[in-house]
């Protein structure tokens, strides 16, 4: 069998399971497991990770009295500063720019701080001053990202896209994804869905993740996005692997 007609088929079963509602069990669990995460060992330094991080209005909501952005960077800040420093990580960021109409909203997406080693503390620094207040131009942003970011950069990438909702601005992730497939097998996209309450982008969450053989994690509160950060980066040592019911 091709190789395209290969991904086509897998395609198909991503949008196929997409499409299953939530009741039906499939993600009724999450398990936490570094060892089982597929992540970023901290002694691996030949991973590259872009960072894509969510600053939407949305982001702005509060849990437990605590605003979903300020919860979100102060626990990406914690987790990635236990990287091993040789590790190459950068930051693109959308949202932060407001918009009145989607050609302004939807083109609010900048690469913040390129591909470097030893750039954590850089990324929280870059953080911590911005804003939520727009958007939601995620397919744009990871566009950019394999195009422009990763430019020149060779070996295996890895993106880390951490939102609180879907695409708002009339494009698919996860048509993009499975067409990225297609012509490059050097690039995976995790997901993490944090607070996330809508079964649509939940499926298109899924599937851009998926469809990349990445993984897509949830996380509700600090502690959850706390693990769902060291699954996916694989920094834990003494977490155990824990089944977390939604």
């Amino acid at each position: 069998m091709q190789r395209r007609d290969s991904y086509l088929i897998y395609a198909l079963l991503i949008m196929i399971i997409s499409a299953l509602p939530v009741i039906s069990g499939i993600n009724s669990y999450n398990v936490y497991s570094p060892q089982e995460a597929g992540g970023l060992a901290e002694g691996n330094s030949e991973e590259k990770i872009l960072f894509i991080v969510d600053f939407s209005n949305s982001m702005n909501e509060y849990i437990r009295g605590r605003k979903k952005i300020d919860i979100a960077v102060q626990t990406l800040a914690k987790i990635a500063s236990r990287l091993n420093p040789g590790v190459k990580t950068g930051l693109r960021v959308y949202g932060h720019k407001f918009g009145f109409n989607p050609l302004l909203g939807c083109s609010a997406t900048d690469l913040v701080s390129p591909v470097l080693p030893n750039n954590t503390s850089n990324i929280y620094n870059i953080l911590s001053k911005m804003q939520a207040s727009g958007w939601t131009p995620i397919t744009r942003s990871l566009k950019q990202a394999v195009n422009n970011d990763f430019a020149g950069i060779s070996g295996k990438k890895r993106i880390i896209l951490l939102t609180d909702g879907g695409e708002n601005c009339d494009e698919s992730p996860c048509e993009y994804a499975i067409n990225l497939v297609q012509t490059r097998e050097d690039i995976r996209i995790d997901v993490i869905a944090f607070a996330l309450d809508d079964d649509t982008a939940e499926a298109q969450l899924k599937c851009t993740a998926l469809a990349t053989f990445g993984k897509i994690y949830h996380a509700n509160d600090a502690e959850t996005l706390a693990r769902s950060l060291e699954s996916a980066l694989n920094v834990s040592t003494e977490v155990e692997g824990k089944i977390i019911k939604k």
